[in-house]
């Protein structure tokens, strides 16, 4: 992919900020869906399986006695899709986010560059990931959780386009959102919302199309495509959440540290081309 303009920063109203979220996607629209449709394939497997197991284990057989060598064999595959899916998170919520942050700043992105990218950060984001999902398990309160997870929400992009560890990049995070947390709550709630949305329209064709597949497939195939289809789908919509992390977090910058006057200072000094 060749280089593109920067993004020119400015203050963003919140109807501005959504609008420019799907407007990136729509520009890179391969590259972002790419990325989170071909990270998300392992975990698309997993899910097809587990519906193809819970149909043969308690849908076929509903009361027979469990056979203990399938429900082996079943945990086992889980286990090792919980491994594989653990260790592709950080690519899988890293890979886009660091792709709409280099787009973000005008520089070239290739598969090989993301995939570098977010190597270099992998334990971190690893960390990051694991440390927001056992929150969510541990905390009762799930206020408590969002309020963290919201003030944490910029972590990615902090480490990214500033080249720091978890532990700074959190706190910088935090500094950024404090005094903007309901705004920014909000605009991540607007998201999850048309993300929601989306996925409910798109959820709709693959009902029609699992209608059309029992015609050709039995009803085990078309369990297991329905459950792959289904995280498929997701993936398509997970990019639209990560571009709006990116956007808030210059947005958050150019608020508060006037990032947009310095974006035009460079400009305005930059040497003019040799005639």
């Amino acid at each position: 992919m060749g280089a593109i303009a920067p993004l020119r920063l400015r203050p963003l109203e919140i109807g501005d900020l959504l609008d420019e979220t799907f407007r990136m996607y729509r520009r890179h629209f391969f590259l972002f869906a790419g990325l989170s449709v071909i990270l998300s394939i392992p975990s698309a497997a997993l899910t097809g399986f587990s519906y193809y197991s819970l149909f043969n284990t308690v849908l076929r057989q509903p009361n027979a006695a469990p056979d203990l060598g399938a429900l082996a064999s079943v945990l086992l595959a889980y286990g090792v899709g919980l491994v594989i899916t653990v260790a592709l998170l950080p690519f899988l919520y890293g890979a886009v986010t660091y792709a709409a942050c280099e787009s973000a700043l005008g520089r070239p992105v290739t598969p090989a560059g993301v995939f570098s990218g977010v190597l270099r950060h992998y334990f971190a984001l690893l960390g990051y990931g694991l440390l927001i999902g056992l929150m969510a398990i541990v905390f009762c309160l799930i206020p408590l959780w969002i309020w963290i997870w919201v003030s944490w929400a910029v972590v990615m992009p902090v480490m990214f386009i500033e080249n720091v560890g978890l532990g700074a990049a959190m706190g910088r995070s935090w500094r950024l959102v404090e005094g903007r947390w309901w705004r920014t709550f909000l605009i991540l709630f607007l998201m999850f919302v048309l993300s929601y949305v989306v996925s409910v329209a798109l959820s709709a064709f693959i009902t029609l199309g699992q209608t059309l597949l029992q015609l050709v497939f039995s009803r085990v195939a078309v369990l297991w495509i329905s459950g792959a289809t289904t995280v498929i789908v997701s993936s398509l919509v997970d990019p639209v959440i990560q571009i709006a992390l990116v956007l808030i977090y210059f947005d958050l910058r150019v608020r508060r540290e006037g990032l947009d006057l310095f974006q035009l200072a460079q400009r305005v000094t930059a040497p003019l081309p040799a005639p």
